[in-house]
């Protein structure tokens, strides 16, 4: 079996990409410090708890189970944070993956395929995005994603490791019967957020902004399941393996608002989402929608579900979790 070390592997995206790995013939080999991923979400492949900018634990990894590539997924994800704490975004989304990069290196792996962010772009000129659209991050947090695609570029150029940048939009859902799906701390997304607040696990939703220049008022993204997402990244792995490069957005191409998804998520809980308006949250852009075209033309690639069965997989997974009754 082909060994892939997955960096963050016990997270919400990197457990799923470890199960679709797994599905397909590949050995995922999980590296976690756990300080934000779950240890309960690592069911596939060996677990090696340590920091990936911990050299030896690195060095051993890639010799015990002879890594062909990675997947790093490791990193800090709120917007938000980022704002009021940049240095610990360079520390933990450049420093540390620049440790880990070292030892792939000088370990002389395929390749490396590296969860990126549509936050590269910035406030959007034209929609649905394209991958050569200019690159404007409005955050700390798009800035480091951004520095590391780069730097994985100039590795690549300096006879490195093959590498994909996947550029996600807004990844949701849950695979409910692994047991595995969205629960960050804290809760930022909107899907998470809105069952739990029809769970009453969570306080209402803030709905933040209805002036927007959409058809409802509401900010529209652009939502992929998360299970569509993992099955880009073995697509990305393979390509990576056979000494391809490059940079692709996830997502599904179509749009969708605040009111919609909320709407979505009361159909699948047969019951409302408490919720109320404030103030849009400063940065945010009424549109955000993937151009996936490069993906399917170049990895074959492809989202399959719909923003119903996002919601009804994530519904189903949260009141699980709870010990609600779906």
């Amino acid at each position: 079996m082909t060994a892939i070390l997955i960096a963050g592997g016990a997270g919400y995206v990197g457990a799923h990409v470890a199960r679709a790995l797994a599905a397909r013939g590949f050995l995922p080999v999980t590296l976690d410090d756990l300080s934000a991923g779950k240890r309960e979400f690592v069911k596939w492949g060996p677990f090696v708890e340590a920091r990936i900018d911990d050299a030896q634990a690195v060095d051993r990894a890639i010799q015990a189970h002879r890594i062909a590539a990675c997947v790093l997924l490791a990193g800090s994800i709120e917007v938000g944070r980022s704002v009021r704490e940049p240095l610990a975004f360079w520390a933990n989304n450049v420093a540390a993956p620049l440790a880990l990069l070292e030892r792939l290196r000088r370990a002389e792996i395929s390749g490396v395929v590296f969860s990126s962010t549509a936050a590269v772009y910035g406030p959007p000129e034209t929609i649905p995005i394209p991958e050569d659209h200019p690159l404007r991050p409005a955050s700390p947090y798009g800035d480091t994603k951004l520095a590391l695609e780069r730097v994985l570029a100039a590795l690549h150029r300096a006879g490195g490791p093959a590498w994909m940048a996947l550029r996600y939009f807004n990844a949701a859902g849950a695979a409910v019967a692994d047991g595995i799906g969205e629960a960050h701390e804290p809760e930022t997304h909107l899907i998470p957020l809105a069952c739990l607040a029809a769970l009453g696990a969570a306080p209402p939703l803030s709905v933040m902004g209805d002036d927007y220049d959409t058809p409802d008022g509401t900010a529209i993204r652009d939502y992929v399941h998360v299970e569509d997402l993992a099955e880009a990244h073995v697509a990305a792995v393979r390509a990576c393996l056979e000494g391809r490069s490059g940079v692709y957005n996830l997502g599904t191409g179509k749009g969708h608002s605040v009111r919609e998804v909320l709407r979505t998520v009361e159909a699948a809980a047969g019951r409302l989402v408490p919720h109320a308006v404030v103030p849009r949250r400063a940065g945010d852009v009424a549109r955000l929608v993937a151009d996936p075209a490069r993906a399917g033309a170049e990895l074959g690639w492809r989202a399959t579900r719909d923003l119903a069965a996002i919601v009804d997989s994530a519904w189903r997974w949260h009141a699980q979790r709870t010990g609600a009754k779906a």
